[in-house]
């Protein structure tokens, strides 16, 4: 597949249907966890313009910044710290329409404002999770946690 991105314009969830096929064809023949992490953050960001989208990996017992898009983030977070954290703890999706009111929340930037985190799960053990952050308010809804989820299910974990 090109690399060039065929970016959609309509709904979020038609520019996530777009946007899923495309993620596929990168994926397809490349093994590579960190080059298929990195072109999933690429493609989010380029249809989307998240404000920051990332992996982080669970590597001794820490979450470890891995592929990301966007300013630079906190490098290691522990079990159960901010909303990346949480999610890794209690092993669901979290939506947080407002950052500043999620107890505990890690502020790598004050320029975001609302935040999705999804668990990624290997063998339902959770190996790490997607962090997606956006500068408004309110932005992620249950159509970015299906089919972020969705797309976490392309990746192909080693």
């Amino acid at each position: 597949m090109s690399e060039d991105l065929q970016i959609a314009k309509g709904s979020k969830e038609e520019q996530y249907l777009n946007l899923l096929p495309q993620i596929k064809g990168l994926l397809h023949g490349e093994d590579d966890l960190v080059a298929n992490l990195a072109n999933i953050c690429a493609a989010l960001k380029e249809q989307f313009g998240f404000f920051w989208v990332g992996f982080y990996l669970i590597k001794n017992e820490e979450l470890v910044l891995g592929p990301f898009q966007g300013p630079v983030a906190c490098t290691r977070i522990k079990k159960g710290r901010g909303v990346c954290g949480a999610a890794w703890e209690r092993s669901e999706i979290l939506v947080v329409p407002d950052v500043e009111k999620f107890p505990g929340h890690i502020a790598c930037s004050s320029i975001s404002k609302s935040e999705i985190v999804l668990p990624i799960r290997k063998n339902n053990e959770v190996v790490g999770v997607l962090d997606v952050d956006s500068e408004l308010l309110n932005h992620f809804d249950q159509t970015d946690a299906e089919y972020l989820e969705k797309i976490i299910e392309l990746i192909q974990w080693p």
